[in-house]
């Protein structure tokens, strides 16, 4: 079967052909770290965490890279707000950002270069352009000259005379043109700068990605993404600016995820709707947000309501007593009833994967994919029921189950999220656990049951109690058994 992709650059499926045999680049614009991740990032970087996944399952090694804007005016805005230097602001909520997507079940690219960190290569790159005759100089400012790309609106269709007819803003002293774009931004007072050819300042939002893309994947590398509303200008002028650099193709395969709306609404702070990650899975189970955006084509804009997301609970509650079926059923030890049922239902197992497999193939339709799960589950559920197949063929659709699941972001151990987290240190201060720096989650619970541990051994019982009481309050259930006392997060 032959992956093929909705490629946003030519409006139409193209059979996957990745540059190097085997190993697939990616790049997916990042987060502009000036506030709290919300389901908006959970709806794109989800997205593009199964795209991966099943990347990998079809055998290629994927090198996925996610840039981290640490450097912009929202930020800057902010951090003076606050009333700290912006790059240590952006530096607080990168690593609440991504650990808020931790929390969420979201798999952790491979590099997170910030734009703080690369300005060399933007110099560098903007200096290129110009060179090229594609940019110039004005009054410290450096800007792109849209009209010298003749290809400039490939990616958006846009043709540059009706870009200009709906251009409202007018050309000023520094830009000749309205649609033209900073590459370089003169230094401001109070602003992060660095030193450059045309005097302090930093760098236009667009010529980051351009700038760690090609630098940390190569040109041309394979697929590019980002959510549809950076089709244009970011991504258009990321595809100019690089092009007009290096004269090198810049991407093969654009893909864009269509942007979620909450109870039929744009999510936007002026409607007030926003939805941070850290307060949706108070509400609902990691799984259950993930799920639910699995259940939608990455292409189609969801709706995030409560029905749907209890409908996405309901679903994965089927998807779980099946899973629960099967591993109940073989580990019961029970023999085939025949050859031929035996054989029939291997054959049902070979047809659900192959199926899903067809449904990933086509542009990675997830609802398909899930359609093809709850079929598999009425068919293994009459086996089941008839008990006409041996442990060893429920073993192996409950191992395909798993499998395929996965790729969709299912069963897997959920982790303890940031706010968690701080309580958790909380409590290890009060038990005076030592813990390093960078302690995650999982070992803070460890280590607090290691306290309880002993609490027990020395018949401190009214300690014990309360130390399980006090994980019990922050979503961790205690069992206590004869190999020792396991632990999981809960609602």
């Amino acid at each position: 079967m032959t992956l093929k992709i909705y490629n946003t650059i030519s409006r139409k499926k193209e059979k996957f052909i990745p540059v190097q045999k085997g190993k697939v680049k990616m790049y997916v614009c990042g987060m502009t770290v000036y506030s709290d991740a919300h389901i908006g990032h959970a709806r794109t970087y989800l997205a593009f965490d199964i795209i991966r996944r099943y990347l990998e399952y079809k055998g290629y090694k994927v090198t996925y890279v996610q840039n981290i804007t640490d450097v912009d005016d929202k930020i800057i805005a902010a951090a003076n707000e606050k009333g700290m230097n912006p790059l240590e602001y952006s530096k607080y909520f990168t690593e609440r950002c991504l650990s808020d997507l931790d929390a969420l079940g979201v798999r952790r690219a491979d590099l997170y270069p910030k734009a703080s960190e690369n300005i060399k290569d933007m110099i560098e790159i903007i200096n290129k352009i110009l060179e090229n005759g594609y940019g110039y100089i004005s009054n410290g400012d450096v800007y792109f000259s849209v009209e010298k790309f003749k290809d400039y609106g490939k990616l958006s269709k846009q043709r540059l005379e009706e870009m200009k007819a709906g251009a409202r803003i007018e050309p000023t002293e520094k830009k000749r043109n309205p649609l033209d774009f900073a590459l370089w931004k003169s230094a401001k007072p109070g602003e992060p700068s660095w030193d450059s050819p045309w005097g302090r300042g930093r760098p236009g939002w667009h010529i980051e990605c351009s700038t760690m893309s090609s630098k940390y994947l190569g040109l041309p590398f394979d697929i590019h993404g980002g959510g549809m509303d950076l089709i244009f200008p970011h991504h258009e002028n990321e595809i100019a600016q690089a092009e007009a650099a290096t004269g090198k193709k810049f991407v093969n395969y654009w893909i864009h995820v269509g942007l979620l709306t909450v109870n039929k609404e744009k999510m936007s702070k002026s409607l007030g709707n926003i939805i941070n990650i850290r307060d949706a899975i108070k509400r609902w189970e990691p799984e259950v947000i993930r799920f639910f955006f699995a259940s939608n084509h990455y292409r189609s804009p969801p709706d995030f309501n409560e029905k749907a997301l209890q409908n996405a609970e309901s679903a994965l509650k089927k998807i779980y007593r099946a899973k629960q079926d099967l591993e109940n059923y073989y580990r019961e030890k029970h023999e085939p009833f025949s050859l031929e049922s035996e054989k029939t239902f291997l054959e049902e197992v070979k047809k659900f994967k192959e199926n899903f497999e067809k449904a990933m193939d086509d542009d990675f339709n997830t609802p398909k994919a899930i359609a093809e799960i709850f079929s598999f589950i009425r068919v293994t559920n009459k086996y089941l029921k008839n008990k006409i197949i041996s442990s060893e063929a429920a073993k192996k659709a409950y191992s395909t189950l798993l499998q395929l699941g996965k790729i969709l972001t299912l069963f897997q151990e959920e982790k303890i999220g940031s706010e968690i987290k701080e309580k958790l240190l909380k409590l290890a201060e009060k038990y005076e656990i030592k813990v390093e720096a960078e302690v995650d989650g999982d070992t803070l619970i460890d280590k607090i049951l290691k306290i309880r541990e002993n609490a027990r051994k020395n018949k401190e019982w009214s300690k014990a109690d309360t130390i399980r009481s006090e994980l019990t309050q922050l979503g961790i259930e205690i069992e206590d058994t004869k190999e020792g006392t396991r632990w999981r997060k809960v609602k």
